[in-house]
């Protein structure tokens, strides 16, 4: 999943969180307003989205509304809109 994802543009959660701040800058928001304030540390240069929400205590669920929101911000960038 995580390659073809990243291909159609699409933050998964075994992207590495350096690759997700590179790719879409956009998206640091979503993961310091839930917390996920690794989105600095050095480790998030090969730490995964998964890895680092789960290290911070978030279940599965508060994962995947986590990536629920920051792709959709991800698709309304692209389409022109900000929210």
């Amino acid at each position: 999943m995580g390659k073809k994802a990243e291909k159609k543009g699409k933050v998964t959660k075994d992207m590495t969180l350096g690759d997700i701040i590179k790719k879409y800058p956009e998206t640091v928001e979503v993961m310091l307003k839930r917390g996920l304030h690794c989105v600095g540390c050095h480790v998030a240069a090969w730490e995964t989205l998964e890895q680092g929400a789960k290290a911070h205590g978030m279940s599965e669920k508060e994962i995947e509304s986590m990536l629920s929101e920051m792709n959709n911000l991800v698709k309304n960038i692209k389409k022109g809109n900000k929210k």
